[in-house]
């Protein structure tokens, strides 16, 4: 364990709170006009999943664990696990759904992500920050409709839906973030 200052902790990082292990799912600093700046954490306990938000000064002293951090390569979806390979021994991990969260349909066969463990359990998961996906379903154009800002709804392949600018259409592929699933641009290949 290594203390940190609070304004430091960054989405990933495990804390020790009380004797419990909690990652870290969100990790927001503010700063008010008035009063003391302040770092809003959203963690999950590691050993039972339970979600806990928390607010520090951005100048207080948190406990940060220490886990090993790899680069592994997503393979599958076995029922309740993500089954992932390390690339340079072969080996697998078994990732249960709660680690993945909400960034699930955003994995694609062979994507390399960050996964940290703590004792050999998997604790949390990184994606890149950007993939590039298929639009399979959005409103046709509507002429005359041209203003640079104006968006319209669309699902993407992976199910997620999206605002788009007005110019994509169905079969269009697009580079979104894997944070929000929002649209960045039209993919270049």
């Amino acid at each position: 364990m290594v203390s940190v200052m609070a304004s430091t902790v960054r989405k990933g990082n495990v804390i020790e709170l009380n004797g419990k292990l909690y990652v870290v799912l969100t990790a927001e600093n503010i700063h008010p006009g008035k009063g003391t700046p302040v770092t809003q954490l959203e963690m999950r306990r590691i050993s039972d999943g339970v979600k806990i938000n928390e607010r520090y000064k951005t100048t207080d002293s948190l406990e940060k664990a220490f886990i090993e951090e790899r680069t592994y390569n997503y393979l599958y979806h076995d029922g309740n696990h993500y089954v992932f390979m390390d690339p340079e021994n072969f080996e697998q991990v078994s990732v249960p759904e709660d680690v993945v969260g909400d960034t699930a349909p955003y994995l694609q066969e062979n994507m390399e992500v960050r996964l940290s463990t703590y004792n050999g359990t998997p604790i949390s998961i990184v994606l890149p920050a950007r993939v590039t996906l298929e639009i399979v379903e959005t409103e046709p154009v509507v002429k005359g409709q041209t203003a640079s800002g104006s968006f319209k709804p669309a699902k993407l392949s992976n199910g997620v839906r999206t605002m788009v600018p007005t110019h994509i259409v169905v079969g269009t592929r697009v580079v979104v973030l894997t944070e929000d699933g929002s649209y960045v641009e039209r993919a270049k290949d």
